[in-house]
């Protein structure tokens, strides 16, 4: 599978490129926790990489064109039937693509390299809304913050944390619509609510929604991709927000990549980006029911 995703995209022209593991900045985000390490010489810890993702837009901004990458990445807190902290992920950026046609080129590649093992039906897309609303009996964009509480309880899912209104539809998601999805085809959900748009940008119109999706199958999450924001001002607002989450919750606070805000300073192209889970992958081909029935060492034996 590794050998048919390298053809796919020699194929396609994009460039395989590599890009640093550790790094002196991290994550902002409030759901991804990085692993930090002490590097000899240097005053602060160093961050193994949660996604390549930064450092490949650096080379976007530099004039890379096209590119892709099948690395390892690593995120700490994240241990169960579908994680392992240490997992392979196949990342790509194709210029002059948004999230729809990008979307059709992920259906294409998992197509393509699950191909020996099962066919597969043509992807559903559906918006994040009428996901909630189907799965889930819910407005995403209209309910109280008590009605997602109650949907919750109605699925039997009681949570005795504070939580945020986006964490509310994170729970719902996670846990009620996201394992009923992709099992007759291949399921995107796209147009993500503006609040979890991450590094998306924002499409035009109301309810404003995010250029995001994200591909279920099997009622496991694959992929997670961006119509890019190339607008470095709105995506420093975006980061310091994240920041002000974490320290609000007791979360660690790590610096910020200033090379990447930099490059998008200096002026990044259009495109469209996607980080696609290649062990997920691995263990629907197999039928397996677990990460770890996919991978030779997980960190249980590693």
């Amino acid at each position: 599978m590794l050998a048919a995703a390298r053809e796919f995209f020699a194929t396609r022209g994009v460039l395989e490129v590599e890009t640093p593991i550790l790094s002196a900045a991290a994550v902002s985000d409030p759901q991804i926790e990085s692993l930090a390490t002490q590097v000899a010489g240097m005053p602060a810890p160093a961050y193994l990489c949660t996604s390549p993702e930064y450092a490949m837009k650096r080379l976007l901004a530099a004039g890379s064109g096209d590119i892709y990458q099948i690395c390892k990445v690593f995120r700490d807190a994240e241990r169960g039937r579908w994680h392992n902290p240490e997992f392979t992920l196949v990342e790509w950026y194709r210029l002059g693509f948004d999230d729809a046609a990008l979307m059709t080129e992920v259906e294409t590649l998992i197509g393509n390299l699950l191909a020996p093992y099962r066919e597969l039906e043509p992807a559903e897309r559906l918006s994040y809304s009428a996901a909630l609303q189907r799965h889930a009996g819910v407005d995403a964009h209209r309910a109280s913050d008590g009605d997602l509480t109650e949907s919750a309880r109605r699925h039997g899912i009681v949570c005795h944390a504070e939580l945020d209104r986006d964490a509310k539809l994170d729970l719902l998601m996670g846990l009620v619509v996201g394992p009923r999805l992709g099992f007759e085809r291949p399921c995107f959900i796209c147009d993500y609510p503006a609040s979890q748009a991450a590094l998306a940008r924002l499409k035009p119109g109301l309810p404003p929604v995010a250029a995001r999706f994200e591909l279920y199958l099997n009622g496991v999450e694959l992929a997670n991709g961006f119509h890019e924001l190339v607008d470095g001002g709105v995506q420093r607002a975006r980061f310091d927000r994240e920041l002000t989450h974490r320290r609000a919750h007791g979360q660690a606070t790590p610096p910020l990549d200033e090379h990447l805000l930099a490059a998008l300073a200096a002026g990044m192209p259009d495109c469209a980006g996607v980080a696609l889970g290649f062990d997920r992958l691995v263990a629907i081909a197999l039928g397996a029911p677990r990460l770890a029935d996919a991978m030779p060492f997980t960190i249980d034996n590693a």
